[in-house]
């Protein structure tokens, strides 16, 4: 770019490395390609915003402050469609009604949060992730982010950079938490895809898959963080534009959850130096994915860097050296050090930065998302003390500026002034859009009764066992560390050993290290089925809040003591049929949230999900990831999923519904129609409440969750992970109405569980469960599992081995 004249103060002054654009003159067409051609990612409203705040000014922006409007009102940092109007029309049964929305995300998810009101929410949604009690003295903090379009460019990259921007989120809230867990979620194409049907420019599924694990296996190993709880899931409609969910639990002391950044406090940036990766990465997420999508938004990240910032930083909190801390993510400084002067103004030196290589401008210095860096307000009493810390471990730390009280973002280069403009205006003047939204209900209707014979129900249950979203993902998680640090209670995988093994419904972490003396336990579980959510995306959203809830449950935790996260990823939301599935959503959030009594407590959406193939644009299956934390009294009371032991008895809580639509078994048979899972929490909270009294009194050996392949998969899973066989009764398994045996094995009824009891404990057990489906159904020990219907004469068995032969070998790279 040429010199250009700079201003300062108003005056011309002298000449650098910086542009000045001219807008003041431009029409609504330039205003447009203005901000196309510069990935600014702004729409002609947001445009005309900007053109009228500099006219006030009479004078053209810096290329240094249109950029930063730009990452600061980027659809990543603002939420601008959850938070903007949406006009809303719903079709249902012929009948139409409308409803207008002036902030979705306040009148739904955080709404409930409001209105529940628990006193044990010590932060939501105001910093850098959700924070609940853990004990009197310490808070457990949680966050789940998203990385998927730089993960559909360069997977490795992508994938590494997000878990490593979400562990320093966990480092960004209040003062700084300590990172104890790692989850990640993940969605691919068919990795089984032949190479003719990969969109032109786009990477493999089965390469998209491999480069994401082994991203996030490589930076959360090197943290020494363990990688405890996740979920894979695979359909065709995320081929080309992949999500990658990562998520960081963490613990903070109770006195450092709130952040006091003063005037006259110092900027200090520590950490990784600034390069050209990542710029342009919080607009470059609100565009489409196709062949022309640059790979230099994707960052680069330095996990060792990471670590020896995360050991400092705590010793430095520790000494109270700060008063204020978060992470450069999106937007790089840009956003970190405008977030945190946002209540006083701040004044940054921009040629102070240090950088990887000459040659960058202003602008890009500024929003630059190179990753491991970390910016914090210091007083300036402990400039020298702070610095000392992070020299004894080679953490190279820079003072950069200093925080005012003119309520100004204030950036110079060499003394020269290239960015002077209000915080208010930054940060309050983005215009709220107004958008339309429609949606229809689709009546959904039975399938036709399903009757299958012994030998058709044994191939469905191999099938669905072998089912990508079913089988092992062993692959995937034997590669993660789930053990460093040494305070995994409940692992991902469970079983009689290496060979034997199946999946586990949540991990818990019993954070003792960093709690001396404690007891008790975190629970991490999650929740998705965007499958359902081609049907229905209301549905889709209640069963995630649901089985999340469920997992979590299965091993022992409190639904009184529970807390959820939401993560939306969907396409383009200037689609109103696709912005109308968001907004049934985002209602089943709130009304599953009163009615489980579980308040929301961090949350993130990825919109713009989309890419372009010939012209034609493809929006992703919508999907909601739920996350769910919870706080449990002690650690050692919770249990597994493999039976334990011969002789012990086999019940089924809760009801099985005609209930096939979106399932495994409706899929591997081809069956068109049926009814969607719906969610009945008046019968499937007291359940929960009922399991955590059963497991803390010692009366259930193993539990486990029906949810994907229903009670057959369940059952099969406890089965094979411990070699011990089990006859069940299929006809002792309670229905609403008459259901066929296929329908009853593979229904997916949310609410169920299944568990083993001693017969010892059959009437305890039975007195807790009273008044909730608790229905014995079998016994473990037979050496085979058998599954029959003296109704249907069906009889269905199979070796324990062969079971687990078919769940994993399906995904063996």
């Amino acid at each position: 770019m040429p010199n250009t004249e700079i201003i300062n103060g108003g005056k011309m002054k002298s000449k650098i490395n910086c542009n000045i654009i001219e807008i003041l003159n431009l029409s609504d067409n330039q205003l447009v390609e203005l901000s196309k051609k510069n990935v600014l990612s702004l729409s002609l409203e947001e445009m005309k915003s900007v053109q009228s705040y500099f006219k006030k000014l009479k004078r053209n922006p810096t290329d240094v402050e249109l950029e930063t409007v730009a990452q600061t009102w980027s659809e990543h940092c603002k939420h601008k469609t959850l938070t903007g109007v949406i006009e809303y029309s719903e079709e249902k049964n012929g009948k139409k009604s409308k409803r207008k929305y002036n902030n979705l995300l306040k009148e739904t998810i955080f709404k409930a949060t409001v209105e529940l009101n628990k006193k044990w929410c010590w932060s939501v949604f105001k910093d850098n992730a959700g924070v609940i009690e853990f004990d009197s003295k310490n808070g457990a903090a949680f966050k789940v982010e998203t990385h998927n379009h730089p993960s559909a460019l360069e997977p490795y990259g992508g994938s590494a950079t997000g878990i490593g921007g979400v562990i320093r989120d966990i480092l960004g809230v209040g003062l700084g938490a300590k990172p104890l867990a790692n989850t990640d979620v993940f969605c691919f194409g068919n990795p089984n895809t032949k190479a003719s049907q990969v969109p032109d420019g786009m990477h493999h599924p089965k390469r998209i898959a491999k480069g994401v694990v082994s991203g996030v296996r490589d930076y959360g190993n090197r943290m020494g963080i363990p990688t405890v709880n996740g979920a894979v899931y695979f359909d065709d409609g995320y081929m080309a534009n992949p999500l990658v969910y990562c998520g960081t639990m963490g613990i903070i002391p109770k006195n450092m959850i709130d952040k006091q950044v003063k005037p006259k406090d110092l900027v200090l940036v520590v950490g990784g130096r600034t390069g050209r990766d990542g710029i342009h990465g919080a607009t470059f997420s609100s565009v489409q994915l196709d062949k022309e999508s640059d790979v230099s938004a994707v960052q680069i990240g330095n996990p060792i860097i990471e670590k020896k910032v995360l050991d400092t930083m705590l010793k430095a909190r520790d000494l109270r050296l700060y008063r204020g801390v978060t992470d450069c993510g999106a937007g790089g400084l840009s956003s970190a050090v405008g977030e945190l002067g946002e209540k006083t103004g701040v004044r940054v030196e921009l040629s102070k930065i240090p950088l990887k290589y000459e040659g960058l401008s202003p602008w890009e210095i500024w929003i630059s998302e190179a990753q491991e860096r970390m910016v914090f307000a210091v007083p300036a009493k402990n400039k020298k003390k702070i610095l000392e810390i992070f020299k004894k471990e080679n953490v190279e730390a820079t003072f950069i500026g200093e925080f005012t009280n003119d309520k100004k973002l204030t950036l110079t280069y060499n003394g020269e002034v290239v960015a002077d403009m209000s915080m208010e205006f930054l940060h309050d003047g983005v215009p709220k859009p107004t958008r339309p939204a429609v949606y229809k209900i689709v009546q959904e209707k039975k399938q036709k009764p399903v009757k299958f014979n012994g030998a058709k129900l044994l191939k469905s249950l191999k099938a669905a066992l072998s089912d990508l979203n079913v089988c092992s993902k062993e692959w995937i998680i034997r590669q993660y560390d789930h053990e460093v640090q040494g305070q995994t209670v409940i692992k991902p995988l469970q079983g009689n050993g290496i060979e034997v093994s199946g999946p586990g419904d949540a991990a818990v972490i019993w954070p003792y290290a960093s709690v001396k003396g404690t007891k008790k336990g975190i629970v991490l579980s999650n929740g998705l089925n965007p499958q359902y959510g081609k049907i229905n995306t209301y549905k889709m959203a209640a069963s995630a809040i649901e089985e999340s809830l469920r997992n979590a449950a299965a091993v022992g935790a409190n639904i009184d003591r529970m807390s959820v996260l939401d993560n939306f990823c969907w396409g383009n939301p200037n689609k109103p049929e696709i912005l109308g599935s968001l907004v049934r959503a985002a209602n089943a959030c709130y009304d599953m949230s009163k009615a489980f009594d579980v308040p929301f407590i961090s949350g993130k959406d990825s919109l713009h999900n989309e890419y372009s193939i010939g012209g034609k644009k493809y929006s992703i299956p919508p999907a909601l990831l739920i996350s769910a934390m919870g706080v449990i009294d002690n650690a050692a009371n919770t249990v597994t999923m493999p039976f334990k032991q011969k002789g012990n008895k086999v019940f089924v809580l809760g009801l099985t519904r005609n209930e096939l639509g979106g399932s495994v078994f409706a899929k591997i048979n081809k069956i068109s129609g049926g009814i969607v899972a719906d969610v009945y929490p008046k019968e499937s909270r007291p359940l929960m409440k009922k399991l955590y009294e059963a497991i803390n009194k010692g009366l259930i050996e193993a539990a486990h969750d029906a949810s994907e392949g229903g009670l057959a998969v369940a059952i099969s899973e406890m089965a094979f992970s411990s070699q011990l066989g089990v006859k069940i009764n299929i006809n002792a398994i309670k229905t609403e109405g008459t259901l066929t045996a296929a329908e009853i094995l593979f229904s997916q009824s949310n609410g169920r569980f299944v568990i083993e009891v001693k017969p010892e404990n059959e009437k305890a057990a039975a007195a807790i469960f009273k008044g909730s489906s608790f229905a014995e159904v079998g016994v473990v020990g037979a050496d085979k599992v058998i599954f029959e219907s003296a109704k249907e004469k069906v009889k269905i068995q199979a070796k324990p081995e062969e079971l687990l032969n078919s769940w994993k070998n399906t995904i063996n790279w």
